[in-house]
């Protein structure tokens, strides 16, 4: 039998911390020295899933950590929310914008619009709008089914790279490390799948059904260079309206959803893709960290080609969402030292009860100490390349998780339910389905053929007064009044609330808040985010660099916030943003030092 190594997370976990005691932290040496030290580089982390309570218990068991150092030097604001609804791509969306969807008009990755055609339907241009999907996420790759390669069935995964430019047409992707010569543009998208526009009768970009320009367009238009990576290709939509997909000078947006495979080339012995394997999510984030390291060095993402450290770039993490919505992941990929690899036992995710106290448990402790390490890295080769005082890092989440406490958990298939209400429907509408479109997550958000008020009080009544059957954390069968809802919106209720015109189109025609700890799903889950519970929007948010004082302000802010921020620590003008401009989204309060104002 062969001896296993230690696992290879734990070496970069130790790699980072004698690189962190070795250099100054962001701010440290930046505050020693004068003032006058502009911001040249902003460094956006957004850790999905990450809560403030998990920094203040990470801060307190790990004082020595990057995290600590980077609260320590810096503005910490403790009490961020994320965009309503809080599912990744508003989220992402309001970071990059400075709006919430009432001006970007993204609500959801997988939504629908009254002001659209349903993607493939005969169009002549300038006819009505019929209605119709707007699923911006990896069924949109041009590649989005190879085959798996542990079974040989085809059509299970989208390819590692979406269009094929490294693997060819069948994906197979036998040499995952070879993703950092991916080069995303409009060949990633299968644009065939994309709303169309009935007024031109052609497919919508993702870039395109964005309201608001962002900041990659603002600092590109500057002159300066930008980049940005993140889970799926369609994050591209980050470029903006209008921008041809070209205001990233680079983006790296390897495809999360497809097969995990280790870095000797085999699959994960889980034979799943790289969202529900944490041990496959740390490789995963790694390759993106590599991105960054190379971007700090002044190269490309590949790290083949000197272009200069961008002005603007950044990344997700996806390992800390991972291990909260799982119940059980092997957290480390292992390594025999001989090429060979495997993972370790599944251990439990989501948070736990310890003395009284709910704190991460083993997965999830696991994984905010990879992505601290990982963040250590970073900071090192800032401090390396001599950086320090022209780099500002902001590290936030574009959404939270619901529930945190397990005991609070209730799962609940919503399907039967928009089933049953279909067919309520129906008895006086023969022929005719009511609920179109919707994606429930922690929320309810229900788009409707017939979008009156009557029909959206039909469905909100029917909501409300129905027991739906669930399942708690310890699978047993437990019942909830109202469909699990404890708020519902509908019609003319539901555009006041995201402060839109009744017509506008875009947002769900019923829109419901959860009660804590519901979640929309089969019993395998921990948690999910989209919802607006505080577990969905309280994360954390820290600024630390050139000029930033050490401080902690609890007045709440927005992650809408950090658009204009960023462009005022670069110089630029926030109001170049259309949100800002209709919203009033505002700079983060001692963000921006005198100097940089």
């Amino acid at each position: 039998m062969a001896k296993f190594s230690r696992p290879v997370a734990a070496g970069l976990a130790a790699a980072a911390i004698a690189a962190l005691c070795a250099v100054p932290l962001i701010g440290t040496s930046a505050q020693a020295a004068s003032a006058s030290h502009h911001t040249k580089h902003v460094l956006l982390i957004s850790i999905d899933g990450m809560h403030q309570s998990d920094l203040d218990w990470y801060v307190a068991t790990h004082p020595k950590s990057a995290l600590a150092g980077l609260a320590r030097s810096g503005s910490e604001y403790t009490n961020a929310l994320t965009s309503n609804p809080s599912d990744s791509d508003p989220g992402g969306t309001a970071l990059m914008t400075g709006g919430n969807p009432r001006s970007t008009g993204v609500y959801y990755d997988v939504e629908y619009s009254h002001k659209v055609d349903e993607p493939g339907a005969a169009c002549t241009p300038g006819h009505p709008a019929t209605g119709g999907d707007v699923v911006y996420d990896s069924p949109d790759d041009a590649l989005p089914g190879v085959p798996d390669l542990a079974t040989g069935a085809a059509h299970a995964f989208p390819s590692f790279d979406e269009n094929g430019s490294i693997y060819g047409a069948n994906g197979a992707d036998r040499n995952p490390a070879l993703i950092m010569n991916l080069k995303n543009d409009a060949s990633s998208f299968d644009k065939s799948t994309f709303p169309v526009d009935p007024a031109t009768c052609q497919n919508v970009m993702p870039w395109d059904y964005l309201g608001d320009n962002s900041i990659f367009q603002v600092v590109h238009a500057a002159g300066l260079r930008t980049a940005w990576s993140d889970k799926h290709a369609v994050y591209m939509s980050f470029n903006g309206p209008g921008s041809q997909g070209k205001s990233i000078d680079d983006f790296f947006g390897p495809e999360i959803d497809s097969q995990a495979v280790m870095p000797n080339g085999k699959p994960y012995p889980q034979d799943d893709d790289w969202a529900h394997i944490d041990a496959a999510t740390k490789q995963y984030d790694g390759y993106k960290v590599q991105a960054m390291l190379n971007e700090i060095d002044g190269l490309d993402h590949s790290g083949k080609n000197h272009v200069g450290t961008p002005a603007i770039f950044g990344m997700n993490f996806q390992t800390v969402s991972v291990a909260q919505k799982s119940r059980s992941t092997s957290a480390d990929l292992i390594s025999d030292g001989h090429g060979g690899y495997t993972t370790s036992a599944p251990q439990p995710g989501g948070y736990q009860w310890v003395n009284g106290k709910l704190v991460p448990g083993p997965a999830l402790s696991s994984a905010f100490a990879s992505v601290d390490a990982q963040l250590g890295r970073m900071v090192a080769e800032i401090a390396k390349q001599q950086l320090t005082d022209s780099t500002t890092i902001i590290v936030t989440a574009k959404h939270g998780q619901s529930p945190q406490d397990p005991a609070k958990l209730v799962t609940v298939q919503d399907g039967p339910i928009v089933d049953a209400i279909n067919a309520e429907w129906a008895k006086t509408h023969p022929g005719k389905t009511l609920i179109v479109a919707g994606t429930n997550d922690d929320l309810w958000q229900s788009y409707l053929s017939d979008n009156s008020q009557a029909a959206s009080n039909f469905v909100k009544g029917y909501l409300w007064n129905h027991t739906a059957q669930g399942f708690d954390v310890n699978k047993k069968s437990v019942t909830v009044q109202h469909s699990g809802l404890a708020r519902i919106w509908a019609g003319a209720q539901a555009a006041r609330f995201f402060g839109v015109p009744v017509g506008n189109g875009r947002y769900p025609d019923v829109f419901g808040k959860v009660q804590e700890g519901v979640v929309y799903a089969k019993p395998t889950k921990l948690a999910e985010h989209g919802g607006m519970n505080p577990g969905d929007r309280h994360v954390l948010m820290l600024v630390s660099g050139a000029g930033v004082r050490a401080r902690v302000v609890r007045t709440p802010v927005e992650t809408t916030q950090v658009a204009p921020t960023v462009l005022s620590l670069l110089g630029l003008d926030p109001h170049s943003l259309r949100a800002v401009r209709v919203e009033g989204t505002r700079v983060l309060p001692g963000a921006v030092g005198r100097n940089q104002r």
